[in-house]
């Protein structure tokens, strides 16, 4: 009789083992179908990755009076500007006189407090972005950089 019963153990946790596997491999086989493909249908919707760098083109530097009242303020500004592609970039050479004016002009309507700060430093790049890409057609600036950035009071 103990021999029966160690049989039946023995066979029931033979079946038990057998019934375990095949769900544990269903399990983790439909885990990792969810995982890899639901991440991959999210990558192709977002934009191309921030890695990829664009094509970089260096405007010079910008020497500005500022717009303070009290003081004369000056500001010495180099800027450089990435692109989409190339084709911007010739459309960008075309119209350089117009975007550097732009960007003197932009430049030039702040005060030395609010360029001193990183939020209006933040700002003024936005703002130059978004003045640059209404004068080109082709595409647009995708950021710009200050590669100097001097603020000089007197």
């Amino acid at each position: 009789m103990a021999e029966e019963v160690r049989e039946e153990k023995k066979g029931s946790s033979k079946k038990f083992i057998l019934l375990i596997i095949p769900l544990l491999l269903a399990a983790i086989g439909g885990g990792g179908y969810f995982f890899l493909f639901s991440k991959k249908g999210k990558k192709e919707e977002t934009a191309p990755a921030p890695s990829q760098v664009g094509v970089m083109m260096d405007l010079g530097a910008f020497t500005v009076n500022l717009a303070d009242r009290d003081v004369d303020a000056y500001a010495r500004v180099s800027v450089t500007i990435e692109l989409s592609n190339e084709k911007v970039r010739a459309e960008v050479e075309k119209r350089l006189p117009i975007i550097k004016d732009a960007i003197i002009d932009v430049i030039s309507s702040k005060t030395s407090s609010f360029v001193k700060t990183p939020e209006g430093r933040e700002s003024l790049r936005l703002e130059l972005i978004k003045r640059i890409n209404t004068i080109l057609f082709e595409g647009g600036v995708r950021n710009i950089y200050f590669t100097e950035f001097v603020v000089q009071t007197t």
